[in-house]
Order: structure tokens, then C-alpha cells, then sequence
């Protein structure tokens, strides 16, 4: 028993040397007061690096300094490292001051520096929906067009398209201030088209020219109408007064129409031609190619009006003054034009008068004055329909043109002349309109419909 117990004593010794002296044990393992680097410890150490750092950059120095600065400074934070916690702190105590970091931006390849342009946007394509005869800009393929025309010879306008050509003259006399051109003839001018483009009708054309300066076109003329024939001859000469300078400007437009005395005349092609670099005064003849021309335009011609009420006395006054460009409606020589006016009240005819006939002209001058007596309660209900025909002996006049003023007009510029004469009482208010067709007319006219 007392060999057990000295054994144990022993024993216990033993554990308590090897356990305990190297710290190995659980008892004391957890007894042992744990020690480290502090937080402040941390900040201490950074804010010296940060000062060794700006007093680096301060100086230019070589390699083999900054080398030795180097191993300088880790062998002065190794020293620090060992240092206590207390000294550490201390002196972190001592300084209150918040450290300043100086960081300047670092720029790279500052001698070659370059603008750097954004980068565009791919452009995008419609779509084949976003194709539409609204959007579709016509003009950019007729510039295209005519320059594509200019290029082209003569002889390559006449084999391509194939209208024929024209042969005229021109003269300027200097005593009379007039220029003179010369319709003379016009050769292997096309057939008529019918309906079907596979087919000809097998009758000729009616051909006949209007000749216009442009831009102006103050004044056009038209020779004869020269029946069932492709290869028509004129010999006909036409004036143009205008000054020798002015006609340097100029260009002439001959346009070959083929008359058709039931429907709107077709047009054949036309020929534009320069007067610029052209000697007038010695004179020249030229044949020229046909080129095609667009037919929007109706050409039915142009009227002159003036407008006067008088609201006193109750009666409009309609002033005929003259007309230019009329359309040709005979086939020999020109028009018989006169105007018919007539007036509407409640979509009604009311009365009807007419001007004298012009004989064979195409730009007639009337100077007639037609009066209609009616109320200002009336006349906010009324509307004036003015109708230029061409007188026939033997058959029944033709319809040259139309235009209604008034209530139900026929276009912006009878409404813009009627609410002019409105505001303007007691004076004459004068303006050139054109004329239109009479299906045109009653599509948007009452008036016009009430009036055969």
C-alpha cells in the first residue's frame, strides 16, 4: 500500500515536469495569457511606411540607393516588430494628428496622347415594310435622271428613247428687242399608245408645239395642230420680247403635243435647250432628240379675275380680264375662247352671264366687268363658278376649264381671293388662278355639280 502510493507521487512528478513546464496541457494551455500585435500596433507601422514612401518619391535617386534604402527599411521594421506593445503604443499616444496620403494619378504615354473619337453607331437599314410611296423621295432619282441625261449624246437620247426629234431655229434682232424661234418641222415622232403596251393604235398623231421660256414663262405660243401625220412641218415663227441680256439667262422649252380633241391632250416629249454661249444675233439651227416629259401638270391654262363688293348698294362685281395658255381645242389656228359665270346660292344656279368671244387666240384680253346684285346675309351662302369655253359654229362649244370661288371653292387660292375681297370692301382685288377640269371641280364643289 505504501509502495502504491509513493509510485503514484512520483508518477504525478513526473507529468507535472513535462506537461506543465513545456505548456503542452490542457490545464494550462488555457491559463496562459495570449499575446499579439495590436490594432495600433498595425496603424503605427502603416503611417511610417507611408512617410518613408512620400520621402522616397521626393528625391530621384539611382537603383543602387533605392536598393539600399530598401534593405535599410526591412531591417528597421524587423527591429520595430520585436519592440514592445507598450513602446508601440506610446508613441502612436503622443501623435494625434491624422496622417495625409498625397496620391497622385499616374499618366501613361502622356507624350504621343491622342483625342479618342466615340465610337459611331452602326446605321441602321429600314425594312422592307418601312418602304412606302409616302416616304419615297422622287426628286433624288430625277437629279439623277437628268444628269444621267446630260451625259448621253444625240444620238443615244434618239435610239434610246425613241420619240422622234425636232428641228427649230433661233434668232435674236437687236432693233426690236424680240427673239425669234422657228418651228420648222419634227421627224418619226411615235404612234399613239393604246391601253395595252404589246399594241399601236394604227391612227396618227395630231401633233402640235408649245413654246415656253423658262423660268419665268411669262408668255408661251403654240403653232397649228397638223392632222394624222409623224412627220409633221410647221414653218412657223414666234416672238418673245425680252431684252438681249435677259435672253442670255433664258432656256427655250419646246414641247410636241398630240391633240386629241375628246380626252386631254397627250404629250410627245419635249426639248429644253440653253441660251448661254449661243451666238442669237448671227442665228442657228439645231435638230434636237425628244426627251420625255412629265405629264402632271394638265395645262388647261390660267385666268385673271378681280373681285369687288360693294355691301351698301348689295352688289358683287366680277371684273374678266384677261387669260394666257389656254388649251388648244381646234384643230385649225387657235381658240374662240369666252367665260361663263354664274351664280350659286343654296347649291342652285341663281343667273348666268357670259363675256364676248375672243377670236383665234389663245391668250384672249376681255376687260369685262360682270355684275350680280346680292345681300351680305346672301352672300356668306353664295358661290361664283366661272367657266371658260371654246366657241364652235358647227357643234357644241368645248370645255376648256373651270375654277369656283366662294362658299364651296375649288382650291387654296379661290379661298385665299374670296376672303381677300371679304376684308377689302369697296376695292378690287385681282389674281391669276388656274384652271381645272370639271371632274376635278366637282369632286370637291357643290357648286360645281349644280352647274352643267
Amino acid at each position: 500500500m505504501l509502495f502504491s502510493e509513493t509510485a503514484k507521487s512520483f508518477l504525478q512528478a513526473i507529468k507535472s515536469y513535462i506537461c506543465c513546464e513545456k505548456d503542452l496541457c490542457d490545464c494550462c494551455f488555457g491559463k496562459k495569457k495570449k499575446t499579439g500585435i495590436k490594432k495600433s500596433d498595425i496603424q503605427h507601422s502603416f503611417r511610417e511606411s507611408v512617410s518613408r514612401l512620400d520621402s522616397t518619391s521626393s528625391t530621384n535617386e539611382t537603383p543602387r540607393s533605392f536598393r539600399e534604402r530598401t534593405e535599410s527599411d526591412n531591417t528597421s521594421s524587423r527591429t520595430d516588430s520585436v519592440s514592445s506593445a507598450s513602446q508601440l503604443s506610446f508613441e502612436y499616444k503622443k501623435s494625434n494628428t491624422t496622417p495625409v496620403i498625397d496620391m497622385k494619378p499616374i499618366e501613361f504615354w502622356t507624350a504621343n496622347k491622342e483625342a479618342i473619337q466615340p465610337r459611331q453607331g452602326r446605321r441602321r437599314l429600314p425594312s422592307e415594310t418601312e418602304f412606302t410611296i409616302d416616304n419615297f423621295q422622287r426628286d433624288l432619282y430625277e437629279n439623277e435622271k437628268q444628269n444621267e441625261e446630260t451625259c448621253l449624246t444625240d444620238e443615244e437620247k434618239l435610239a434610246k428613247y425613241q420619240l422622234g426629234q425636232i428641228h427649230f431655229g433661233l434668232q435674236y434682232e437687236v432693233s426690236t428687242n424680240m427673239l425669234v424661234v422657228k418651228i420648222i418641222e419634227a421627224r418619226d415622232l411615235p404612234f399613239p399608245g393604246t391601253l395595252e403596251e404589246n399594241k399601236q393604235d394604227l391612227s396618227h398623231s395630231n401633233p402640235y408645239c408649245k413654246i415656253s421660256l423658262l423660268p419665268d414663262q411669262k408668255n408661251s405660243h403654240q403653232t397649228s395642230v397638223q392632222r394624222k401625220t409623224q412627220s409633221p412641218t410647221w414653218n412657223e415663227y414666234f416672238m418673245f420680247e425680252i431684252p438681249f441680256k435677259e435672253a442670255n439667262t433664258q432656256m427655250v422649252e419646246i414641247t410636241v403635243k398630240d391633240f386629241d380633241k375628246f380626252s386631254r391632250h397627250c404629250i410627245i416629249g419635249h426639248v429644253q435647250f440653253l441660251l448661254s454661249g449661243v451666238n442669237l444675233v448671227k442665228g442657228i439651227h439645231l435638230w434636237k432628240p425628244l426627251l420625255p416629259a412629265s405629264s402632271d401638270s394638265h395645262d388647261l391654262g390660267e385666268l385673271m379675275l378681280s373681285l369687288n363688293y360693294l355691301p351698301n348698294a348689295g352688289r358683287l362685281n366680277i371684273d374678266l380680264i384677261k387669260a394666257k395658255q389656254l388649251l388648244q381645242t381646234d384643230y385649225v389656228g387657235g381658240s374662240d375662247p369666252y367665260v361663263k359665270v354664274t351664280l350659286v346660292l343654296m347649291e342652285k344656279p341663281v343667273k348666268t352671264k357670259k363675256s364676248t368671244c375672243k377670236k383665234n387666240t389663245l391668250d384672249p384680253v376681255f376687260n369685262e366687268s360682270i355684275s350680280f346684285n346680292i345681300t351680305p346675309q346672301q352672300l356668306e351662302h353664295a358661290s361664283v363658278v366661272v367657266t371658260v369655253w371654246d366657241y364652235n359654229s358647227k357643234s357644241r362649244d368645248d370645255f376648256v376649264g373651270r375654277i369656283v370661288l366662294g362658299k364651296y371653292g375649288t382650291g387654296l387660292a379661290e379661298a385665299t381671293h374670296w376672303s381677300k375681297m371679304l376684308q377689302s370692301q369697296r376695292s378690287h382685288v385681282a389674281q391669276w388662278h388656274t384652271l381645272h377640269r370639271r371632274d376635278e371641280c366637282d369632286q370637291v364643289s357643290p357648286a360645281s355639280i349644280a352647274v352643267p
